[in-house]
C-alpha cells in the first residue's frame, strides 16, 4: 500500500477493532456536516497513484463540466467531492474485504475445533481400548507385555492432553474471532447509508462520464468530415493543374519541332564550313609533320657531333687528369724529401684553388646580375612612359614628384652597379670574419670557413645595394667620407682571407695527429654523443631544464673523456653534471646531465668541450625561445575559369607550428590590378620578368638569411634599417612590404606606377577576402582564411596580398590568387571526361553534363570528328538546355579493332592513349565549347606460350603434370576460368579460376588422370571475364599398369625431428583373366602379357628419412600386399657437424677478442703504471711473459677440426645436435618414390627380371618437418636409455628429462608399457608449460637371465617421443661356505662369547647386495615364543627340537650379533660374515634363525643358531624335555643365601632332575636293544678355574638288574672336550609287554663346582618304529 493507504482510518482499523468504530464515527461525522469536513475540503490532499487518471481527466476538460454538474440541481461539482467519492467508495471495499477475511478466519477455526474434538474422541477410545488391554495382560500375568503397553499408555496420555490444550486454545481464538466478526458487522450496519449515498454518486458520475463521451464522439465526427472536405478541395485544384501543365508541354513540344527545323538548315551550313576547316587543317598538319622529320634529321645529326666532340673532351680530360696526378705524386715526392707535409701542403693549396675559382663565379654572377637590373630598368622605364599615356588624365599632380625621386633612385642604383672599390662594410665584414675564426675551435673545417667567406662577400655586395639605394631626407646628414671608407676598406677582403687561410690552418696543428689501429683510421670525434645536440627548445625564463646525454666511445682503442667547459656566454645558466668514468674501451658509454635554467628571454648557442686520449672534442648546445613557425597550406591559390556572376570561394589553412601565439593580419597594400583584355602585350612581358627576377632575388635573399643565421648572426641590422627608411620614403603605400633585405625585388616589380593602379582599380577587384582579416593564432593552432572570387568582367584577375604577423620574427607570407572570369553560358562541368581504360570491342559509356547560365533556352549539338564516329556517339547530337539548367547527355565508346587504322593522330598505337576533342555547337553562338576524352585502349587477349600440350603415355593409376604460361595481354586485370573440363584433368590452381594483373605470366599446371586405357584428344576452354574464348589442345595415351597402388599420394602430417608418421598402403595385381587386353605402347611389340606374377621393387631416395616395408616382392594375380611408409626426419649427420664448425668458429672468434682485450688492457696498464729506472728490464720481460701463453692457444684455436674426426656421440656433436633442435625452422620436401614392375613371369635364377618405364608406379611423399615440441635434455640428448646388466630381481631406477621448447603448453602422456615385463614407469606424467622440464623415473627389475627392449611413447599434441628402453638380467651366483641347518655353538660361560665365520662367494658377472637377517630382530616375527603355542601343547619326545627364537639375553641386547649386517659383493669376490653368541644368563634354550638374503629377495641360506650358556665350566646334555623350552626373560627371584665361610667346603644345591627315555624295537619275535646317549663337557674358559671335570655313577649295580648298561660310569673331560655316555637297555627274561621299566640314578659332575643330576631311566618295548 502507499502512503495514503497506511494514513487511512481503515487501515488503521484493520489492526485493532476497538478502534475502528471510533474512527468510522469520526468519517461519518464529516459526512453530516460535522467541523471535519470543512478540514477535508481546504487541505485536498493529493490524490494516489491509482486515482491519477481522475486529476487528468479535470485537466482535459474543457470547461463543459460534465464531471462536476450535479444531476438534480445542475451545480458544478467540485473536484475534493469527486475524490471524496472515489475515496470513500475505496475505504467501503476495504471494509468488505475485511468483512469477508474475518468471516474466513471464523469458518475455519471451527473447521480446527471440530477437528481437534475428533481427534479427542479417538485418542480417548484408544486409551479405553489400551487401559483393557493393561487389565487382561496383568491377569495373565505377562509383565513384559504390561510395561510395554503401559508406555503406550503413558504416551497416548501425554497426545491426549496436548490436543485437550490445543482444544481450549482454538475455542478461545474461536470466540475472540466470532467477537471481532460482530463488531465488523455492527460497523457495516453503521455505514448503510454512507454506501447508499456513494451508490448514488457513483451512478450520477457514471451518467456524466457517458454523457462526455458522448460529446467527443460528435466533435470527433464534425473533424473527419472537414477533413474529407480539405482533401476533395486538394484533388480539384491538383487536376486544374495537372490540365494546365499538359498544354504548356504540348506548346513546347511544337515551338521545339519548328526550331529542330530551323536549326537543320544551319546545320548543314556548319557542316559543310566543318569539312572545309578539316581538310585545311590537315594539310597544315601534313606540312608540319614533314618539318618535324627535317628536325628530327638534323637532330639526329647533331648528336652524332656532339658524341664525336664529347669522346674527344673525355679522352683530353683523361690525359689532364693523369698529368696532374702525375704532377701532385711529384710534388708529394718533393716535399716529403725536405721534410715538409705533402698532404697538408696540397690541402691547403686545394683551398687556395678553390676559395680563388668561388670568388671568380661570385664576380661573374655579380656582374651578370647588375646587367639583368639594368636591362629590368629600363623595361620599367618604358612601361612607365606608356601608362604615362595611357592615362595621363587619371593620375594626380603628386604623382609625377614620385616618378622623379623614383628615377632620380635608378640613376643612383644604376651609378653603384658599375664595379667600384670595396666599401667599408666588406671590411667590416672582414674584421669580423677574423674574430670568428679566433674565436672558433680547432676541430672546425676550412670549409665551413670558405662558406662563411662566400656569405659575408654577399653581405657586403647586398650592403652596398642597400646603400647605394638609401638617399638622406635632407643633404648634410651623412658624411661623404663613409662612402670613400667604404670603398677603400672593401678592397681589402681578398687579403684578409688570404691571410687568414693558414691562421685557420695553424690552428688546426694542435690537434693530435690522426691514429691508425689496425689499419683503420679514426675519422669524426672520438666519441659521439646521443642525442648529437643538446638542445632545450621552447623554454620559459626562470624554470629549470634538465638533459641526459649519452656519450659513447666510437674510436677503435680504449678511451677516456674528461669534460674541458662550456662556453663562456652560457656559465652563468648552463650546469654539467659528470663523472669522468675512466677509461672506456670501445661501444661503451658514459652519462652526463646538463641542467639549463635562463633567466634572459633570448636564443643561446654554445658547446661542451671535452678532452680524449684521441683529441679534443664539443658537444653542441642550443636553447631556443617560444617563436612562431608559421605557415599556410598552399601560396597560391588559383580558381580556374568561371563565368561572370559567380561567385566562388576558396579555404586557405594558416598553421603556427610554433609554441608562441601572435596576431595576425591580411593586408593588400600590394594588390596587383586584374588583368584584362584592355592591358597591352609588352606590359605582361615586362611584369612576368620582373616577377621571375623577384622570385630569384627572394631566394638568393632566403639562402643569405639562412647563412647568416647559421654563422652565428653576422648580417647587420643597421643596413637593412637604412634601406626600410629610404623605401619608405620613396614609396608610402607599401611600408610593411620593405622592412627587411627581402623586400629589395618586389620593389623592382611593383613600382609606384603599379601602386597607383592598385589604388585606382582596388575597388573594382573581382577578388576579395573574407570577414577574417585580422585576429590571434595561438601555438600549435590552425585557422581557416576565405577567398572569394566574384567575376565581373571577363578576362584574367590577380590579386596579391601579404598576412603579416605582430612578431617581429616572423616574416609576411605572401598569397598569389589568381582567377579567370569567361561569359560563356554554356559549359562542360567536366571539361576533360577520363574513360580510364577500357578494351576493344566493349562498350563504355559516361554521362556528359552541360551546364547553361544563359536566362533563355539554347540549342546544342555534339560534334564528333569523322574518325570517331564508328567508335564514339553521343546521344542526343542535338538537344535543348533550359535557362539555368542542365542537360545530359550519353556518350557511348565502343572501341574497334580497327582504332589504330581509322583514328591515327587520336590514338597513340605504342601506349594505347587515347585523346578525342569533342566540340559542342551553341546555337547563336560564334565560339563552340570544347570538351575531351581521354582513354587508354588495351586489349583483351590472354595468350598461351603453346598451342598444343603432349602428355605421352600416362598410366591410369599416376597423373602427368604439364605447365603452360597464360599471359595477359591487357592493361587491365581479368577474370579467366577453365569451363567444360573433363574429368580426367585438372587445372590448378585454384580449380583453373583467378584473375591475372595487367601484363602478368601465371603458370598454370594441368594434371592429367586417364581413367581408361586409351588415346586422348581434347580441347581445354580458357574463357575470360568478358565472355572470350581461348582454345588449349591436348593430347595423351592411357596406359594399365598390371599393378595398382591403393593410394599415389601420401601426405605427412606436420612430424617433428625425432618424431615418426606412418602411412598403410596396399599394392594389388588385379590381372584375374588372361584374355584382358590393354593398348601396348607402340615401342612395345607384345600385344598380351601373360597373366602371371609380377615382381616389384621400392627404390626409395638414399640418405632420406623413408623407409617402405617390404622394399620388394612378388604378387600373384588377384594378390594384394601391405605396404607400410615410414616417415622419421631427423638431422643429417652432416648438419651436425656443420654446425660443430660454427660453434667452434664462434667460440674461436670471441677467444680472439678475449685475448685481444686482455692485450689492450695490459698496454694501457704499462702505459698508465710506467717504471721509472728498471723501465727497460721490464720492458724486455713482459713482453716475454705476456707471449708465453698466447702461442698454444691461438695454435689451438686456429686449427679446425676435420668433420670426419667429429665422432658422434661426442659431447660436441651432441651440443651441436641440441643447438639444431633449438633453431630448428620448419621446412617441407617432397618424394617421389618410384615402383618398378617386372613385364612378365619372374626369370630364372640366373637371368635379370625386365622392367618397362610404363609399368612403373610412382608413390609421391609430401612430408613437413617441424621443430620438435619435446626434447631430451639428459643423457646427452640421446632416446636410448641403457641399464646395463642388472641382477634378476634387483630394481635400478633411471632418470630422463624432457623439456618443452615450443610456445605452447603440452598435455604428456605415455605409453602403456607391458605389465609383465621389466620395465615401469615410476612417477605421472603432466602439463608443463613452454620452457619448463619434467623428470621421468625408469625401473628396470628383470626376473629372468635374459636381454629385454622395449619402447615407450611420450605422447603430446604435436609429437610422440620415442625412448628405447634396453637392459640385460643376469642370474645371481652365490655361494655360502654353511650349507644351512644348524649352527650350534654349545655350551658357553655366561657373559663370555663364541663366534664362528661364515664365506659368501660371488661367482656371477654383475655386483650383488646381501643383507643379514635374525628372525629375533625382525619387526614381523612375534616375540617371547608367542609362536609356539604348538610347541607347548604338543609333546615331544626328540629332546633337540626348539623353537624358531629362543631365550634373549635380560638386557635387552641380541644373544646372536651379525657383522656386518648388509653389503655387496664384487664380480668374482668373497666376504666373510661373523655371527657371534654371547649370553647374559644361564640357560639351554637360546636359538634364532639366520637368513642370508639377497637385493632381489633370493636366500642363499638359511641357518638354526642353537647355543647353551652355564654358570660354570661343567655341562651335561641329553635327555628328554621336563619344562617349556621358551622362558620368561625376567630374571629369578634371588633368595637369602647364608654368608659363605672360610671352613665351609662344599654347597649343596637342589639335585636336578633328567629324564631318560628308552624304547627297544620288537620286530619278528625279535627285540632290538635301546639305545640312548648323554654327553658331558667341559666349557674352556679363559677365567682361572679347574681346567677339567670328572664324572661317576652311583649304584650303577642296581641297573644292570633291570637291563640298564652305562659306559662308562666314571671318568674325566678336559677343558673344551666333552664325553658320550652311552646307555643300554635290554630286556630280561620275563619282561611282559607293554610294561615300563623304571629306575632312577645319580650322576655327578664335578668341576668348579659339583652338580648332583638325578637320572630316571624310563624303557619300554616298542612294536612300531618312530
Amino acid at each position: 500500500m502507499d502512503v495514503e493507504d497506511r494514513e487511512s482510518p481503515l487501515d488503521v482499523a484493520s489492526d485493532r477493532c476497538g478502534l475502528l468504530g471510533v474512527q468510522l464515527s469520526t468519517h461519518e461525522g464529516s459526512e453530516e456536516d460535522d467541523p471535519n469536513q470543512e478540514t477535508l475540503k481546504d487541505e485536498e490532499p493529493p490524490l494516489s497513484p491509482d486515482l491519477e487518471w481522475l486529476e487528468e481527466l479535470y485537466e482535459e476538460d474543457n470547461g463543459d463540466g460534465d464531471l462536476a454538474v450535479v444531476a438534480d440541481s445542475g451545480k458544478r461539482r467540485s473536484y475534493a467531492e469527486t475524490a471524496r467519492m472515489f475515496k470513500l467508495r475505496r475505504n467501503l471495499d476495504q471494509l468488505d474485504c475485511f468483512h469477508r477475511q474475518k468471516e474466513h478466519d471464523v469458518i475455519k477455526a471451527r473447521e480446527e475445533l471440530k477437528l481437534c474434538r475428533q481427534n479427542i474422541e479417538s485418542l480417548v477410545g484408544q486409551r479405553d481400548n489400551l487401559e483393557k488391554e493393561i487389565e487382561r495382560q496383568k491377569a495373565a500375568d505377562n509383565s513384559v507385555a504390561v510395561f510395554r503397553l503401559r508406555v503406550q499408555h503413558k504416551h497416548l496420555c501425554q497426545k491426549l492432553q496436548s490436543e485437550e490444550e490445543l482444544e481450549g486454545h482454538i475455542n478461545t481464538d474461536l470466540k475472540q474471532q466470532e467477537l471481532e466478526l460482530s463488531e465488523v458487522e455492527v460497523e457495516l450496519g453503521k455505514f448503510s447509508s454512507l454506501r447508499e449515498e456513494v451508490q448514488e454518486e457513483e451512478r450520477v458520475f457514471q451518467v456524466l462520464k457517458a454523457q462526455k463521451a458522448a460529446t467527443r464522439l460528435q466533435q470527433e465526427r464534425k473533424a473527419s468530415q472537414n477533413l474529407q472536405l480539405k482533401i476533395q478541395h486538394l484533388r480539384d485544384k491538383q487536376a486544374t493543374m495537372l490540365k494546365k501543365e499538359e498544354a504548356e508541354c504540348q506548346k513546347k513540344i511544337e515551338e521545339g519541332q519548328a526550331s529542330r527545323k530551323i536549326a537543320a538548315k544551319y546545320l548543314k551550313e556548319t557542316i559543310k564550313r566543318m569539312h572545309q576547316q578539316e581538310a585545311e587543317k590537315e594539310q597544315k598538319n601534313r606540312e608540319l609533320l614533314e618539318k618535324r622529320i627535317q628536325a628530327v634529321k638534323s637532330l639526329k645529326s647533331n648528336i652524332a657531333a656532339t658524341q664525336e666532340s664529347l669522346r674527344v673532351q673525355q679522352s683530353r680530360a683523361k690525359e689532364n687528369a693523369k698529368k696532374k696526378e702525375q704532377q701532385q705524386r711529384q710534388l708529394r715526392e718533393s716535399l716529403q724529401a725536405q721534410g715538409i707535409n705533402s698532404i697538408k701542403h696540397i690541402y691547403q693549396q686545394k683551398q687556395l684553388e678553390e676559395i680563388k675559382r668561388k670568388q671568380e663565379e661570385f664576380e661573374e654572377r655579380q656582374k651578370s646580375k647588375r646587367v639583368e637590373i639594368v636591362s629590368k630598368i629600363l623595361q620599367e622605364e618604358q612601361l612607365v612612359k606608356s601608362r604615362q599615356r595611357h592615362q595621363a588624365l587619371l593620375l594626380k599632380p603628386s604623382a609625377t614628384d614620385k616618378f622623379t625621386s623614383l628615377r632620380r633612385v635608378r640613376e643612383k642604383l644604376l651609378y653603384y652597379l658599375v664595379p667600384s672599390p670595396p666599401s667599408a662594410t666588406e671590411a667590416r665584414a672582414t674584421i669580423q670574419l677574423r674574430e670568428f675564426s679566433d674565436i672558433s675551435s680547432s676541430s672546425s673545417s676550412s670549409s665551413d670557413v670558405e662558406d662563411l667567406e662566400e656569405t659575408m662577400h654577399q653581405e657586403v655586395d647586398h650592403q652596398s645595394l642597400a646603400e647605394s639605394l638609401a638617399e638622406p631626407e635632407f643633404s648634410g646628414l651623412w658624411d661623404q667620407n663613409y662612402k670613400k671608407l667604404l670603398n677603400e676598406n672593401t678592397t681589402l677582403v681578398p687579403t684578409e682571407v688570404k691571410t687568414e687561410e693558414p691562421a685557420m690552418a695553424s690552428g688546426k696543428l694542435n690537434i693530435p695527429p690522426v691514429k691508425k689501429v689496425h689499419g683503420k683510421e679514426l675519422k669524426g670525434p672520438p666519441f659521439i654523443s646521443k642525442p648529437e645536440d643538446i638542445l632545450f627548445k621552447d623554454f620559459e625564463v626562470g624554470k629549470m631544464y634538465k638533459k641526459k646525454v649519452i656519450l659513447t666511445n666510437v674510436s677503435y682503442i680504449t678511451n677516456h673523456c674528461k669534460l674541458l667547459g662550456i662556453s663562456a656566454h652560457l656559465k652563468d645558466f648552463i650546469s654539467i653534471i659528470f663523472e669522468p668514468p675512466g677509461s672506456l674501451s670501445t661501444g661503451m658509454s658514459c652519462d652526463m646531465q646538463a641542467v639549463f635554467q635562463s633567466m634572459l628571454n633570448e636564443d643561446l648557442e654554445g658547446e661542451v668541450q671535452f678532452a680524449s686520449a684521441v683529441g679534443s672534442f664539443s658537444v653542441p648546445i642550443r636553447c631556443t625561445i617560444k617563436k612562431c613557425d608559421l605557415e599556410v597550406d598552399s601560396q597560391i591559390v588559383d580558381f580556374g575559369s568561371h563565368v561572370v556572376g559567380q561567385t566562388i570561394s576558396r579555404t586557405l589553412t594558416l598553421t603556427n607550428k610554433g609554441a608562441l601565439a601572435t596576431l595576425f593580419s591580411l593586408d593588400t597594400s600590394t594588390c596587383l590590378t586584374p588583368e584584362t583584355s584592355r592591358v597591352p602585350l609588352p606590359s605582361q612581358v615586362s611584369a612576368n620578368t620582373c616577377q621571375e627576377t623577384s622570385s630569384q632575388n627572394t631566394t638568393s635573399d632566403n639562402q643569405r638569411s639562412s647563412v647568416s643565421k647559421g654563422t652565428g648572426e653576422l648580417q647587420p641590422k643597421q643596413e637593412s634599417q637604412e634601406l626600410s627608411e629610404t623605401l619608405q620614403e620613396e614609396q608610402p603605400v607599401s611600408e610593411a612590404s620593405a622592412t627587411g633585405p627581402e623586400a629589395i625585388p618586389e620593389n623592382c616589380v611593383s613600382t609606384n606606377v603599379d601602386a597607383q593602379m592598385d589604388q585606382s582599380q582596388s575597388d573594382s577587384c573581382d577578388i576579395s577576402l573574407g570577414n577574417d582579416r585580422d585576429g590571434k593564432i595561438g601555438p600549435f593552432e590552425s585557422i581557416k582564411l576565405e577567398v572569394v572570387f566574384t567575376p565581373s568582367i571577363p578576362g584574367e584577375s590577380k590579386l596579391d596580398f601579404h598576412i603579416k604577423f605582430s612578431d617581429l620574427t616572423s616574416k609576411p607570407i605572401r598569397i598569389q590568387v589568381r582567377g579567370v572570369a569567361v561569359s560563356f553560358p554554356i559549359c562542360v562541368v567536366q571539361p576533360s571526361i577520363d574513360l580510364k581504360i577500357c578494351m576493344f570491342d566493349r562498350l563504355y559509356q559516361e554521362s556528359i553534363i552541360v551546364q547553361s547560365r544563359a536566362s533563355t533556352a539554347l540549342k546544342l549539338t555534339f560534334e564528333v570528328c569523322p574518325e570517331m564516329r564508328k567508335h564514339m556517339e553521343i546521344l542526343p547530337k542535338t538537344g535543348f538546355i533550359q535557362a539555368q539548367s542542365t542537360l545530359n547527355a550519353q556518350l557511348k565508346f565502343l572501341p574497334r579493332c580497327s582504332l589504330s587504322k581509322d583514328a591515327k593522330r587520336f590514338f597513340d598505337i605504342d601506349t594505347g592513349v587515347l585523346e578525342v576533342p569533342v566540340t559542342v555547337q551553341v546555337a547563336s553562338q560564334v565560339k563552340p565549347v570544347h570538351f575531351t576524352v581521354h582513354a587508354v585502349v588495351t586489349s583483351s587477349d590472354l595468350q598461351f606460350d603453346r598451342t598444343d600440350v603432349d602428355f605421352g603415355y600416362c598410366s591410369i593409376y599416376q597423373s602427368v603434370k604439364s605447365s603452360v604460361r597464360l599471359t595477359n595481354l591487357s592493361l587491365l586485370p581479368q577474370d579467366f576460368g577453365f569451363l567444360g573440363v573433363p574429368e580426367f584433368i585438372e587445372v590448378q590452381p585454384n580449380d583453373g579460376f583467378g584473375t591475372l594483373l595487367p601484363q602478368e605470366t601465371l603458370e598454370i599446371d594441368l594434371i592429367f588422370s586417364a581413367n581408361k586405357a586409351k588415346e586422348y584428344i581434347f580441347q581445354l576452354s580458357c574463357k575470360s571475364g568478358i565472355n572470350r574464348d581461348f582454345l588449349l589442345s591436348c593430347r595423351a595415351v592411357g596406359v594399365r599398369p598390371p599393378l595398382e597402388l591403393s593410394h599415389s599420394l601420401v601426405q605427412f602430417g606436420a612430424t617433428a625431428v625425432g618424431d615418426r608418421s606412418t602411412a598403410i598402403l596396399y599394392l594389388i595385381n588385379r590381372q584375374t583373366n588372361p584374355k584382358i587386353k590393354q593398348p601396348i605402347p607402340p615401342v612395345v611389340k607384345d600385344t598380351m602379357a601373360p597373366v602371371a606374377p609380377r615382381l616389384f621393387s621400392f627404390t626409395p631416395p638414399k640418405n632420406t628419412d623413408i623407409s617402405i616395408t617390404p622394399s620388394a616382392g612378388s604378387l600373384l594375380p588377384g594378390q594384394r600386399c601391405m605396404v607400410q611408409v615410414t616417415f622419421r626426419p631427423r638431422l643429417l649427420d652432416q648438419e651436425i657437424k656443420e654446425e660443430v664448425l660454427r660453434l667452434l668458429h664462434r667460440a674461436r672468434l670471441l677467444c680472439e677478442k678475449d685475448l685481444e682485450r686482455n692485450r689492450y688492457a695490459e698496454h694501457e696498464n704499462k702505459k698508465v703504471f710506467p717504471v721509472g729506472t728498471t723501465k727497460g728490464k721490464k720492458a724486455s720481460v713482459s713482453p716475454k711473459i705476456s707471449k708465453v701463453p698466447d702461442g698454444p692457444k691461438t695454435d689451438q684455436l686456429s686449427e679446425s677440426p676435420n668433420p670426419a674426426d667429429i665422432q658422434p656421440g661426442s659431447q660436441q656433436y651432441e651440443e651441436a645436435r641440441v643447438s639444431l633442435l633449438y633453431s630448428f625452422t620448419q621446412r617441407h620436401s617432397e618424394y617421389t618414390v618410384p615402383c618398378f614392375v617386372s613385364d612378365g613371369a619372374p626369370p630364372e635364377e640366373d637371368q635379370q627380371p625386365t622392367w618397362s618405364p610404363f609399368n612403373t608406379l610412382y608413390l609421391k611423399l609430401q612430408c613437413p618437418v617441424v621443430q620438435p615440441p619435446l626434447v631430451v635434455i639428459s643423457n646427452n640428448g640421446l632416446n636410448i636409455i641403457d641399464f646395463h646388466q642388472v641382477a634378476v630381481g634387483e630394481k635400478v631406477i633411471k632418470r630422463f628429462v624432457v623439456q618443452n621448447i615450443s610456445k605452447e603448453s603440452l598435455d604428456l602422456r605415455s605409453s602403456v608399457l607391458d605389465i609383465h615385463g621389466p620395465f615401469s614407469l615410476l612417477n605421472a606424467l603432466r602439463c608443463i608449460r613452454p620452457g619448463e622440464k619434467h623428470t621421468l623415473a625408469l625401473a628396470f627389475s628383470p626376473s629372468l637371465g635374459k636381454k629385454y627392449c622395449e619402447t615407450l611413447e611420450v605422447h603430446s599434441q604435436k609429437m610422440t617421443l620415442e625412448m628405447t628402453l634396453c637392459g640385460e638380467g643376469v642370474v645371481t651366483a652365490v655361494t655360502s661356505s654353511h650349507p644351512g641347518g644348524l649352527l650350534d655353538f654349545g655350551y658357553v660361560l655366561e657373559k663370555e662369547s663364541t663366534s664362528q665365520v661364515l664365506k659368501l662367494q660371488n661367482r656371477s658377472a654383475v655386483a650383488v647386495g646381501f643383507r643379514v637377517l635374525l628372525a629375533s630382530l625382525s619387526p614381523s616375527e612375534p616375540q617371547g615364543g608367542a609362536d609356539k603355542v604348538a610347541v607347548l601343547l604338543a609333546s615331544y619326545i626328540n629332546s633337540q627340537v626348539q623353537p624358531t627364537v629362543g631365550t634373549q639375553n635380560y638386557s635387552g641386547l641380541s644373544v646372536f650379533s651379525v657383522v656386518p649386517i648388509e653389503g655387496s659383493i664384487a664380480p668374482g669376490q668373497s666376504q666373510d660374515i661373523t655371527v657371534t653368541f654371547q649370553p647374559d644368563h644361564p640357560s639351554v634354550n637360546y636359538s634364532d634363525i639366520l637368513t642370508i638374503e639377497l637385493t632381489n629377495k633370493s636366500k642363499v641360506c638359511m641357518m638354526d643358531l642353537k647355543g647353551a650358556a652355564s654358570s660354570n665350566n661343567m655341562y651335561l646334555y641329553g635327555g628328554d624335555l621336563l619344562t617349556v623350552p621358551v622362558e620368561s626373560l625376567l630374571p629369578p627371584l634371588i633368595t637369602s643365601q647364608p654368608q659363605l665361610t672360610a671352613e665351609s667346603e662344599v654347597i649343596e644345591k637342589p639335585i636336578m632332575p633328567v629324564l631318560v627315555t628308552l624304547r627297544a624295537r620288537c620286530s619278528t619275535g625279535a627285540i632290538t636293544p635301546a639305545v640312548r646317549e648323554l654327553q658331558v663337557g667341559c666349557i674352556h674358559s679363559t677365567q682361572p678355574s679347574k681346567k677339567s671335570v670328572e664324572f661317576h655313577w652311583d649304584n650303577v649295580g642296581s641297573l644292570q638288574q633291570q637291563g640298564f648298561s652305562v659306559e662308562p660310569s666314571k671318568g674325566t673331560v678336559e677343558a673344551g672336550h666333552k664325553r658320550t655316555i652311552t646307555v643300554t637297555w635290554t630286556p630280561q627274561s620275563g619282561y611282559k609287554p607293554y610294561e615300563v621299566v623304571q629306575t632312577c640314578v645319580t650322576l655327578t659332575l664335578k668341576g668348579d663346582e659339583t652338580n648332583v643330576y638325578r637320572v630316571t631311566l624310563m624303557a619300554l618295548v616298542s612294536t612300531t618304529a618312530d
